[in-house]
């Protein structure tokens, strides 16, 4: 058991969807191995493993190994597995606001949430964001975030996300790279404990453009940057040829590898490791990890959900508080 840091918060999500029978397989992995808590109502858990309610994150300790620890959050509606009910939409919005505040506060050391249905935010209770990680840059009142996909192969960056195609190359900006970039190194060496990480940065366009025989973009935006942020002694390469970035003796000269678009960054990892991807938020002033999938309505209660995603998001939690806590110690 990890004693060194305060337990992690994992929200429930959407309680229709897989997020609950997934937290309660969690608990059966890592009881023994890290602190956790779930924030959810109990009426909705299926009772398949032994819970117990607490009053506050410091019960988890004496709890954790034979019961999962549950700090209740009354939701109005049922748990309707394989859909989901918008009067539960402020029961999700409330638990991930409950879960912000604790770890501001440190009563936890990170929040991992279960995935959220949208649409029925939206219809239940007027959510008005996209999606978790701009309700949690909201909450944590910051206007810019980044988000980052890892497992233990690899760790991406996609520098533009949920865009057509069409509009990557007008959106792609040597300021918004350069952010980018400047977030994400910032919380390798403050959160993930790496003290001099090293960055690899691909091109937009096929072979880097070639020299602009195949676009501009690469020289007149990508490559100025990259350039800005090596003179400042930042161990960065690029605007590497995509296509060749991601192969085993590639990956390992580099920490990180910041991408132009989604699914520049997003197929290889996927590739290298489908089941247990974690989406981490980099530039929030506390930790983030969620499992790297949905809701899935379509095998919810069905007992058939992999829980290597939400494992591996707890664990990295985990990690990234410890290196965060011996960052801190260090100053």
């Amino acid at each position: 058991m990890t004693q060194s840091i305060a337990p992690i918060t994992l929200t429930c999500g959407e309680p229709g969807g897989v997020g609950l029978e997934l937290a309660e397989r969690a608990w059966e992995v890592l009881r023994t191995e890290l602190p956790f808590f779930l924030i959810a109502d109990p009426r909705h858990l299926s009772g398949r493993v032994p819970f117990k309610e607490i009053a506050d994150p410091s019960d988890v300790d004496r709890v954790i190994e034979t019961h999962l620890p549950v700090l209740s959050q009354s939701f109005a509606g049922d748990a309707r597995l394989g859909s989901a009910d918008p009067k539960n939409a402020m029961g999700v919005i409330e638990a991930i606001e409950r879960a912000v505040s604790l770890t501001r506060s440190g009563a936890a050391s990170a929040v991992c949430t279960a995935p959220i249905h949208k649409k029925a935010l939206k219809d239940g209770a007027g959510f008005a964001f996209p999606g978790h990680t701009e309700f949690l840059a909201h909450l944590a009142g910051v206007d810019r975030v980044v988000m980052m996909l890892a497992c233990d192969q690899l760790r991406v960056v996609p520098t533009t996300i949920h865009i057509p195609l069409q509009d990557v190359a007008k959106t792609l900006t040597s300021e918004l790279l350069e952010e980018t970039i400047r977030i994400t190194v910032s919380d390798l060496r403050n959160k993930f404990g790496v003290a001099s990480p090293r960055v690899a940065v691909s091109g937009l366009n096929p072979h880097a453009g070639e020299g602009g025989a195949m676009g501009h973009e690469d020289a007149k935006i990508i490559a100025p940057v990259v350039e800005k942020l090596a003179q400042e002694g930042m161990n960065i390469a690029g605007p590497l040829p995509a296509d060749t970035m991601f192969h085993a003796r590639a990956r390992a000269a580099y920490d990180v590898a910041v991408c132009m678009y989604h699914d520049q960054a997003l197929i290889p990892i996927k590739t290298l490791d489908f089941d247990r991807g974690v989406n981490v938020t980099l530039g929030l002033p506390f930790i983030r990890t969620s499992p790297d999938h949905g809701t899935a309505f379509d095998i919810a209660g069905k007992g058939i959900a992999k829980p290597d995603s939400l494992i591996a998001a707890l664990r990295m939690a985990r990690d990234m508080a410890m290196a965060q806590t011996a960052a801190k110690a260090a100053l």
